[in-house]
């Protein structure tokens, strides 16, 4: 792949080794091989949209985590050589709506699970953290100190947040209701909610991952497993989430034959990739939890 415009050299990534706590690499590879030749990680492909067919060499050492999306094999060797190098592998759908791996922290990546530590132990920085989730998502820094109190705010933001979204797009909208055993019975719109906000959690997932952070040490969630995987997501809840079911729910609406679940995964994928979504998390993360 000499001289190609798009990755040039070694995938255009800097050859020298850098201390890992200094990455903030994410490495997208789809419909190839990952290999080891002659001790060196190689990409096979035969090309994508977004990367022209060749036989790539993987800098590794540079990259925080590999992303392996649909199409992607990989061999006994690459798990190896990466687990030496404490860099990050997971096997994800495309632009990272789905994760299918749990990847263990990389070595050397203890001081920011430390500091989220610190701060979720502490009662007044974790209410602290969570009113700064809040400030995000409303644009404005809500007075109250109370996190019960905060909730209650939220939910009343965020059904007039569904309403005015509704009316944007066209959606008969009659408030967010779906049964969890029974996911189907909901309508459409509100399916097409449950689905993006599947998507928005994978994102989430890999963001979380990604750094090192905490998943069960959640600012303004508290009982999941993922809970802090909870609370980034649901920074993008109205800016993303909720604009993305409602525009594919008005699609499907007109055109019944469609499948919900593939067009709004799809449309997910192609709005992940244009905003570059799961990187912009990763930095409301360091933010959040202080760490660089």
């Amino acid at each position: 792949m000499n001289g190609s415009p798009l990755l040039e050299g070694r995938l255009g990534l800097a050859g020298a080794r850098v201390p890992h706590a200094d990455r903030h690499g994410l490495l997208w590879l789809s419909r190839g091989s990952l290999i080891v030749r002659d001790g060196t990680l190689h990409f096979i492909t035969a090309g994508t949209e977004d990367m022209a067919a060749g036989d790539y060499a993987i800098p590794y050492q540079t990259v925080s985590m590999i992303l392996m999306g649909p199409g992607t094999t990989v061999t006994h060797d690459v798990l190896r050589i990466l687990a030496r190098h404490g860099t990050l592998l997971a096997a994800v759908g495309e632009g990272g709506v789905k994760v299918y791996t749990a990847p263990p922290m990389g070595q050397g990546r203890s001081d920011v699970a430390r500091a989220h530590a610190r701060l979720w132990a502490d009662e007044e920085s974790r209410l602290r953290v969570a009113r700064r989730m809040y400030g995000y998502r409303f644009q404005e820094v809500l007075p109250h100190k109370d996190i019960t109190v905060l909730r209650g705010i939220e939910g009343a933001r965020i059904r007039e947040s569904y309403r005015i979204l509704a009316d944007k797009y066209g959606i008969d909208w009659r408030g967010r209701s779906y049964d969890r055993q029974n996911p189907e019975a909901a309508d459409i719109p509100n399916q097409a909610i449950n689905h993006a906000a599947t998507f928005i959690e994978a994102a989430a997932e890999i963001a979380v991952a990604a750094v090192g952070a905490l998943p069960p040490l959640g600012f303004i969630h508290e009982e999941s497993s993922n809970a802090f995987t909870l609370d980034i997501a649901d920074l993008w809840r109205i800016e993303v989430t909720v604009p993305l079911a409602f525009s594919v729910a008005a699609k499907v609406v007109r055109n019944p034959g469609l499948d919900l679940e593939r067009e709004v995964r799809y449309a997910a994928a192609e709005l992940f990739k244009k905003r570059k979504l799961i990187p912009a998390m990763i930095d409301r993360i360091k933010e959040l939890l202080g760490v660089g």
